[in-house]
C-alpha cells in the first residue's frame, strides 16, 4: 500500500552543484535551512547578506544595489528602539552603533556584488506576495524593524508586477554574470499572520508568476519545495512546534530531494567524506591525553589535509 503520493522530480539542468561551485542563496527560511546543509558540507556560498528576505521586491532592490556599487549613507539608516537599523535588511543587522551598521550594509553589498559575477547557481527563495511600503518613502521595506504600523501600506502584488520584479532581477545578474544557473522556488513557510486565505492566495500569486517568467528564459529553474511540504509532507508530525515552520525531519527530507536534483554525483562522495570529518569533530573523548584520543586526533588531521589537498577551500 502506498500511502504517500510523490512529486516526480528529474535533473533539469546540466550545470550541477559541485566542489566547484559558488553558490549565492536569497530568499526566505528556506535558503536558511538549505544554507545551513551546505555549510555542514563545506560547499562554496553567500547567504543571505543583508538577512531573511521576504518578498521579490525586496531581493530585486538588493541584486540592483549590489551589481550597482551603492554606498549606504547616513540618510540610508534610522534610529530606533536604541538601535540604528535600515529598511532594506533585516533586523539581525541592525546596530547601536550608526557607523558599524553603515560598515556592514556596504560590505554586504561588496561581497554581493563579487559573488554575482562569479557565482555559478543563484537559489532565490520567495516567501511572500504581501510587502509593506512606507508611506514618507513610497519604498517596499525588508523589515518593520518595529515601527508602527501605521507608517505602512500593506499591499500585496499582482502575478504582473511580480513578474516585473523578477524579470528585473534576472536581467541585473545576467548583465553581470550570463552563465549562472538560477533556480527558484517557493517557501514551504505559511504566513498565517496575513491570513490563511490570504497566504493561500500570495503562494498561488508568486508560483504563477515564477512559473511565467521559467518558460521564457532556458537558464532559470523551479524547484517545487512548497509542493512537497504541502503534498509529500502534508501532516503535523513534519511542522516545529509552531505549526508553521517545517521541523528538522522536513527540512532533511526537502534537503536530499533538492540533493537529488541539483548536487552532482561526482560531489556525493566528497560530501561523504566531508560528513565523516564533521562527525568526528564533534567527537568527545572521555580522556583528551589518552593515547588512543591521541592518534584518532592525528588520523582526523591526516583526511582533513587530504581533502584539503583536493578542495583548498575547505576549512573545518
Amino acid at each position: 500500500m502506498n500511502l504517500q503520493t510523490k512529486i516526480k522530480l528529474t535533473q533539469q539542468s546540466q550545470n550541477l552543484i559541485d566542489y566547484n561551485s559558488n553558490l549565492l542563496l536569497l530568499g526566505s527560511c528556506f535558503v536558511e535551512n538549505i544554507g545551513k546543509k551546505l555549510d555542514h558540507f563545506k560547499f562554496n556560498k553567500l547567504q543571505n547578506p543583508l538577512g531573511i528576505l521576504f518578498n521579490p521586491k525586496v531581493i530585486e532592490t538588493l541584486v540592483f544595489n549590489a551589481v550597482n556599487q551603492k554606498e549606504y549613507r547616513e540618510e540610508d539608516v534610522f534610529f530606533h528602539n536604541e538601535q540604528w537599523h535600515c529598511f532594506e535588511a533585516h533586523s539581525r543587522l541592525s546596530n547601536t552603533s550608526k557607523e558599524n551598521l553603515l560598515r556592514d550594509l556596504n560590505t554586504a553589498i561588496q561581497l554581493t556584488n563579487q559573488q554575482i559575477q562569479k557565482t555559478t547557481h543563484i537559489v532565490i527563495t520567495l516567501g511572500t506576495a504581501w510587502i509593506y511600503n512606507a508611506l514618507e518613502t513610497g519604498k517596499t521595506v525588508a523589515n518593520c524593524h518595529k515601527v508602527p504600523q501605521e507608517q505602512f501600506r500593506r499591499e500585496k502584488m499582482t502575478v504582473n508586477a511580480i513578474c516585473k520584479s523578477l524579470n528585473h532581477t534576472v536581467a541585473l545578474v545576467r548583465r553581470v554574470n550570463k552563465n549562472a544557473s538560477m533556480v527558484f522556488t517557493v517557501s514551504p513557510v505559511r504566513h498565517l499572520k496575513d491570513g490563511f486565505v490570504e497566504n493561500t492566495l500570495s503562494k498561488a500569486h508568486l508560483i504563477t508568476a515564477l512559473h511565467q517568467i521559467i518558460n521564457h528564459d532556458e537558464g532559470l529553474y523551479y524547484f517545487p519545495s512548497y509542493e512537497i511540504m504541502m503534498d509529500e509532507l502534508r501532516d503535523y508530525r513534519f511542522y516545529a512546534e509552531d505549526m508553521v515552520h517545517p521541523n528538522q525531519v522536513a527540512i532533511n527530507y526537502i534537503w536530499e530531494k533538492f540533493r537529488d536534483v541539483w548536487v552532482s554525483k561526482d560531489a556525493l562522495q566528497t560530501m561523504m567524506e566531508v560528513d565523516a570529518i564533521q562527525k568526528r569533530l564533534q567527537h568527545k573523548p572521555f580522556n583528551s591525553k589518552s593515547e588512543a584520543h591521541q592518534k584518532f586526533l592525528q588520523n582526523l588531521d591526516m583526511k582533513i589535509k587530504r581533502l584539503q589537498s583536493q578542495y583548498p577551500q575547505i576549512y573545518f
